[in-house]
């Protein structure tokens, strides 16, 4: 057994896993807020990441300030997007407003082919320094930015929906619509707001995926592979959501190193995760800390 590759994968599986469990969280502030599950939040991460690559190869923008630039950006496009496209359907069946989410996700990846086109293009160099040494271990520059990122993003959220305003009247929301409307809450405003830092967040780990391996279609693939995060640790848990992303990527790496020593069954770093997916439902459908609801008929 080789001990070094498996710390190795375990420190990148933990790194991935804090990405995930950060547009993890974007998945359920959206549905705390509203009841939906937002299956555009993939073509998110690439709307945002063609955005920063668009600022850095175009307008020749430092990297900080065209992330910069995306972040107010994607706060723009999530709120239009709502108001103009999911605000009308408020009211509507689940499943239409989840169809919808579909149809946004399939009509953005197809607008980003026909503008940026359908190959990967890589981001400008960034650092000076690819790759650094930790405790021995090699570990890529912006994966080391990306975990600093995860980490104030969620501790971020934790003041966010303890300490603020904004933060107390969104989880009013989540808790009862027609309470906090009744207590001077504006639902609407809420739901724009959530959808608005759900597109930021997934914006920013749009841009560290690109910067790591181009950017492309494929980016909107990350959408599904963050989905079983969401479900193990439980649809409407934001603690959950970070378990479970760190749960998911360790997963991906683990299989990687046992299928490359043992199984040699080939692409289990893809599909361990649904695997897992598939036993927390039979075994806990409202995930790891979901909450159980009890419906009488």
């Amino acid at each position: 057994m080789d001990w070094t590759l498996l710390l190795q994968l375990t420190l990148n599986g933990l790194i991935v896993g804090a990405l995930y469990g950060v547009v993890a969280m974007s998945f359920v502030l959206i549905y705390k807020a509203s009841q939906v599950v937002n299956f555009a939040q993939g073509e998110f991460l690439l709307v945002g990441a063609w955005v920063c690559w668009w600022m850095l190869t175009e307008w020749q923008l430092p990297f900080w300030m065209g992330f910069l630039f995306t972040l107010a950006f994607m706060t723009i496009f999530g709120m239009v997007l709502q108001v103009m496209v999911l605000r009308p359907l408020i009211g509507e069946p689940v499943i239409s407003v989840i169809m919808a989410t579909i149809g946004l996700g399939i009509f953005f990846q197809a607008l980003m082919k026909w503008i940026f086109g359908v190959f990967a293009k890589p981001f400008p160099p960034i650092f000076t320094t690819e790759q650094v040494s930790l405790l021995g271990l090699q570990v890529q520059t912006v994966y080391l930015m990306s975990l600093g990122i995860s980490i104030l993003i969620m501790a971020g959220f934790a003041w966010f929906f303890t300490v603020s305003k904004h933060g107390l009247a969104m989880r009013a929301t989540a808790f009862d619509q027609q309470v906090a409307q009744s207590l001077g809450i504006s639902v609407p405003k809420v739901f724009a707001m959530s959808w608005a830092i759900s597109a930021v967040v997934s914006a920013v780990a749009g841009v560290v995926v690109g910067v790591v391996n181009g950017v492309s279609s494929a980016l909107s693939f990350y959408g599904i592979k963050v989905f079983p995060a969401v479900i193990v640790g439980g649809l409407d848990s934001v603690v959950g959501a970070v378990l479970g992303g760190l749960i998911v990527g360790l997963l991906e790496n683990w299989a990687q190193y046992l299928d490359a020593g043992w199984l040699n069954w080939g692409n289990m770093y893809t599909v361990a995760p649904f695997y897992a997916l598939i036993l927390i439902l039979l075994v806990k459908p409202y995930g790891l800390f979901g909450t159980r609801n009890i419906e009488r008929v």
